[in-house]
C-alpha cells in the first residue's frame, strides 16, 4: 500500500496529465472537456477521472462515449508519461457539480432580484402613503 502522500502526488499527477492529453487530442467530441478531479485507490491500481462537459445532453453523452473509446490511448500516454510500476486503470465518470453550482448560483440571484423588487414596491407604497 502506498503513504497517503503518495496516492495525493500520483492522483494530482494523474489529473494533471490526463487533461493535456485530453487538451491535445484531435476528437472533436472531447473538446469542451475538463477534468476537475481524480480519485486513486490506495493501491494506485484504479483511478476514476472526473470530468465536466460544456453542453447539452447529447454533447455529455458524445463526450463520454469518446472518452471510453479513447481509454486506451489515454492509459498508454499516462503510463509513459508518470513512472509508475502499474498503470492505473482508468474509469472517467461525469461531474455536474460545476453545473449544479451555477444553477444554485443562479436560483440565488433571482431571488435577490425578487426580494429587492418586493422591497422597492414596499418602498414605493410607503412613500405615496406619506403623500
Amino acid at each position: 500500500m502506498a503513504t497517503q502522500q503518495r496516492v495525493e502526488r500520483v492522483r494530482e499527477a494523474i489529473k494533471q496529465e490526463t487533461s493535456d492529453i485530453i487538451r491535445k487530442m484531435k476528437d472533436p467530441r472531447v473538446s469542451f472537456v475538463t477534468v476537475t478531479d481524480a480519485e486513486v485507490s490506495r493501491d494506485l491500481r484504479h483511478v476514476k477521472i472526473f470530468v465536466s462537459v460544456l453542453g447539452d445532453e447529447e454533447a455529455k453523452k458524445a463526450a463520454m462515449e469518446g472518452l471510453e473509446r479513447a481509454t486506451g490511448y489515454i492509459h498508454s500516454e499516462i503510463g509513459q508519461r508518470i513512472r509508475l510500476r502499474h498503470t492505473p486503470e482508468i474509469l472517467f465518470r461525469l461531474d455536474e457539480s460545476i453545473e449544479r453550482g451555477a444553477r444554485i448560483s443562479q436560483l440565488l440571484k433571482e431571488l435577490r432580484e425578487e426580494s429587492f423588487a418586493s422591497q422597492d414596491q414596499d418602498t414605493a407604497s410607503t412613500v405615496g402613503e406619506d403623500l
